[in-house]
């Protein structure tokens, strides 16, 4: 196959602002390639990859959705990356059997039905905007298997039950993560720093319990960091910066357990399956796609969301989750292959010709 993908629009492909979607563009073309199959993504300008060609586009940044009110317009910036992404995509179409969208913007989804070669939508995170939701729901009811998404909790959240979304899940490259079965004395927190992701419940669970979180993520909000600490100054938080995969899973394979508070509707959650591969448990609250992850009592622990009480009482137990599970689990259900394997049953569906428009 011949696939061009489009990639996030908030920031550099490589630079960590993407979030998970990032890993999984990167872990999915990677096995494609492997596979044989051509991949070509299109990204902001100073993107990098080591496995993907990448043609980069200069244009400005979006903001992130999830920082906007749900009932706020669609705005885009004078000199959109994401047009600039989307005409390139438009005028190449020819060249590719499929395009692959994974940026989640307006413009892509309303301009579906233009598009000649299939143009299908991976879309990384839950409802967050009436205007998203309504575009995104449109674009499924007209194009039917032409939505991917990671969880059915994430599907649920935009509110239609006929709508029809391949589930995919994510995967990693389990060869590239350590299993530690010997852990150190400190807890792991992964994520941007953002209010959404619910860092001043770790600084609240670390003050109460004197435990030592060490803190792994792009530096999103500087001022919502230093409101935390300022928050909970007995909280033992460490920050230690944003790390590509293989020195990430070094640092974090000796956690006791990673630890997960969103506050909003997690897609998924790579991290999750990430500290799983390294043998590490996951405590989380029970919200979003860590729901469909977290194998309770077995490979770590889903708690009451926004419940300190119940995150504290969680992170006491946690001796009695064995590591060996946890990437049992990983090794079964998250590898590069499983993956791989789904995204390509779903592309083929579209290019055999299914995912056509119903009208």
């Amino acid at each position: 196959m011949k696939l061009l993908f489009i990639s996030t629009s908030v920031g550099a492909f490589g630079s960590g602002v993407g979030g998970g979607v990032e890993l999984t563009i990167q872990n999915l073309a990677q096995y494609l390639l492997h596979r044989g199959h051509r991949v070509h993504l299109v990204a902001p300008s100073g993107s990098l990859s080591p496995y993907i060609p990448i043609v980069a586009l200069p244009g400005a940044l979006h903001s992130f959705a999830q920082n906007s009110d749900r009932g706020d317009p669609i705005q885009f910036p004078s000199d959109s990356v994401v047009a600039a992404m989307l005409q390139y995509a438009y005028a190449m179409q020819d060249r590719y059997d499929l395009i692959v969208n994974f940026a989640y913007d307006w413009l892509p989804f309303y301009l579906t039905s233009f598009f000649t070669t299939p143009l299908i939508h991976f879309v990384s995170m839950g409802s967050v905007s009436d205007a998203l939701d309504h575009i995104i729901v449109q674009t499924g009811r007209q194009f039917p298997r032409r939505l991917g998404m990671y969880t059915h909790v994430q599907a649920h959240s935009f509110g239609d039950p006929q709508l029809e979304v391949e589930i995919l899940g994510s995967g990693i490259d389990l060869d590239r993560y350590v299993y530690v079965e010997s852990p150190a004395d400190f807890y792991v927190w992964i994520g941007r720093i953002a209010p959404e992701k619910g860092l001043e419940d770790v600084a609240a669970v670390s003050a109460q319990l004197g435990i030592e979180v060490q803190i792994f993520g792009k530096m999103q909000e500087e001022a919502y960091w230093q409101e935390c600490n300022a928050l909970y100054p007995q909280a033992k938080l460490h920050y230690q910066g944003f790390f590509p995969t293989e020195e990430l899973q070094a640092r974090i394979g000796r956690a006791r357990a990673l630890i997960m508070t969103p506050k909003w509707v997690e897609a998924f959650g790579n991290v999750a399956i990430e500290a799983l591969a390294c043998g590490v448990p996951v405590i989380s609250y029970a919200r979003g796609g860590p729901v469909e992850i977290i194998r309770h009592n077995e490979t770590g622990y889903l708690v009451e969301p926004d419940n300190i009480e119940a995150l504290a009482e969680a992170i006491g137990r946690i001796d009695r989750i064995r590591r060996s599970k946890c990437r049992a689990q990983a090794e079964k259900e998250y590898s590069l292959e499983a993956l791989g394997e789904r995204f390509l049953a779903w592309f083929q569906g579209i290019i055999n010709g299914a995912g056509g428009s119903k009208l």
